[in-house]
C-alpha cells in the first residue's frame, strides 16, 4: 500500500495521525474512522478552533491490536520494553538482545525506578525479575494490575526462582515467565508473542 506509507511517516514524525491517515492505514473510508471516534472505539482529540480529529500513535496502535488489525511495520518498531532487574550485567544483556530486535528499551534496577518509568517511558511490555531489593517483582505486578492506565502492559517474568514461584507470579497478574538460564531466541519469541496478542 504505497499510498499509506507517506501518511504513516508523516504521522510518525508528529506522533499524531489525521483521520485520513487512519483511514488509509486501515483500508476504510474516512467516514468509518469518524464513526469509530464518535462511538468511542478509537480515542481521539479535537484541534482547538478547527474541530478536526487527531489520533496519537499510542491510541492508534492500541485500536489496531484490540480489533485484530495489522500494525504497520513502521509502528511496530516503536514498541517499548522496560527491563526491570537489579543485576546490571543481566539487564544490559537483555537490553542488547531486545534492542537488536527493533524495540526501544529502558532499564530500571528496582521497583521504585520502575514506577517512575512505567508512566514516563510507557512500555508495551516489561521483563521483570522477581527477586529485587525493596519493592520485589510480586509487588510490581500487583501495582501494575491495580492501575487502570497501566493494566494493558504485558509482563514477562525472567527469574531464577523455582517454578512454583513463577507460577504464583502468573496467578497474580504476570502474562508469562521464562526461567533463567534461557536462550535469546526463546526470550524474543516470548516478547514477540506477548506484544502481538
Amino acid at each position: 500500500m504505497t499510498y499509506g506509507i507517506r501518511s504513516i511517516r508523516v504521522g510518525l514524525l508528529n506522533k499524531v495521525f489525521k483521520t485520513s491517515d487512519v483511514a488509509k492505514i486501515c483500508g476504510v473510508h474516512l467516514r468509518t474512522v469518524i464513526r469509530w471516534i464518535e462511538r468511542g472505539e478509537l480515542t481521539a482529540y479535537k484541534l482547538p478552533g478547527r474541530g478536526d480529529n487527531r489520533i496519537t500513535e499510542e491510541n492508534l496502535v492500541a485500536f489496531l491490536k484490540k480489533n485484530g488489525l495489522p500494525v504497520p511495520a513502521e509502528l511496530k518498531q516503536h514498541e517499548r520494553v522496560l527491563i526491570i532487574d537489579d543485576d546490571p550485567s543481566m539487564s544490559t544483556t537483555l537490553q542488547l538482545v531486545i534492542q537488536r530486535s527493533g524495540y526501544e528499551t529502558a532499564i530500571a534496577h528496582d521497583g521504585f525506578q520502575a514506577g517512575r518509568l512505567l508512566t514516563g517511558f510507557k512500555p508495551t511490555l516489561i521483563t521483570l525479575d522477581l527477586k529485587m531489593p525493596g519493592m520485589n517483582g510480586f509487588n510490581v505486578i500487583e501495582f501494575i494490575r491495580q492501575q487502570e492506565d497501566l493494566a494493558s502492559i504485558k509482563i514477562l517474568i525472567i527469574s531464577a526462582l523455582d517454578e512454583s514461584e513463577l507460577i504464583q507470579a502468573v496467578e497474580i497478574g504476570a502474562d508469562a515467565y521464562l526461567q533463567k538460564p534461557f536462550k535469546n531466541k526463546i526470550l524474543l519469541e516470548h516478547i514477540n508473542n506477548l506484544i502481538r496478542n
